[in-house]
């Protein structure tokens, strides 16, 4: 009769060690405690970004956004050479484009967040500059553009100033920087006469002014593409901000700052 105990006991055993299995089976996955998101995004959104932070983490806690922001064409060049990043937000469509035909992003991602404008500035004291026409007068010594060869920017200004024929007669007086916002600050400083920044850099300051809008027709759409990256370790959280962007308070922050929302 021992043997009989035996097997009773050892099934007793049985059944309870595979109920405890079951049971820890069953339960969700924990989420988990903080995420840290990687953003890497045009410097033009800087300010965009910095009142959408605190926002988003207030309604989402364990979310942490790091965020790395640069000219378009560097920040591409971190990401193939294999920079961390969750999501990426250009300033213009061929950037983003490299990083599709490569099979970069996460299909389903990639959407418009916001477009802008090209403007011609100057110190608020200058008189120097009244146009793009007055980009030619010898008075003007010095034009601050963002290099083509990296930043959007400076791509979208060659094609303004290439499209008013311009181009060869201030080609001499080109002085190239990496972001927009150093363009803006060599204005500001008088270190330039002028300077093609977007629309919402030159808002942000009291130290410049606008003297000429550029022509939709003269360069191509300053669009602002954002998507996920298919790197990403944390896709599903990835996913969530770049929903968060598309919604009703980003695009009112984004129409704070001049942003044009569609």
């Amino acid at each position: 009769m021992k043997w009989k105990r035996c097997i009773t006991f050892l099934g007793t055993a049985i059944a309870s060690l595979l109920l405890v299995i079951g049971a820890n089976l069953l339960k969700p996955t924990p989420v988990q405690a903080n995420t840290n998101l990687r953003v890497s995004a045009a410097t033009s959104l800087k300010d965009v970004m910095a009142d959408i932070e605190p926002l988003y983490q207030k309604k989402n806690p364990s979310v942490t956004l790091t965020f790395n922001f640069g000219a378009a064409g560097a920040l591409l060049q971190q990401i193939e050479q294999g920079a961390p990043a969750d999501i990426f937000i250009s300033a213009a469509n061929q950037q983003m484009d490299i990083l599709q035909k490569k099979g970069d992003l996460l299909p389903g991602t990639c959407s418009n967040l916001a477009y802008n404008r090209l403007v011609l500035i100057t110190a608020k004291g200058s008189t120097n500059v009244t146009s793009f026409a007055s980009l030619k007068h010898s008075a003007v010594k010095r034009i601050a553009i963002g290099e083509p060869r990296s930043s959007p920017a400076g791509q979208y200004a060659e094609q303004v100033l290439k499209n008013l024929t311009l181009w060869e007669a201030v080609k001499p007086k080109l002085v190239y920087a990496n972001t927009v916002r150093q363009i803006l600050a060599s204005v500001e400083s008088g270190n330039v006469d002028a300077g093609f920044v977007y629309f919402t850099d030159a808002k942000i300051s009291d130290k410049v002014k606008m003297v000429a809008t550029a022509n939709e027709s003269t360069h191509s759409p300053i669009v602002y593409p954002m998507a996920v990256l298919k790197a990403s370790k944390q896709p599903t959280p990835a996913k969530a901000f770049v929903r968060y962007l598309s919604g009703h308070e980003a695009r009112s922050i984004l129409r704070k700052y001049g942003f044009i929302v569609r």
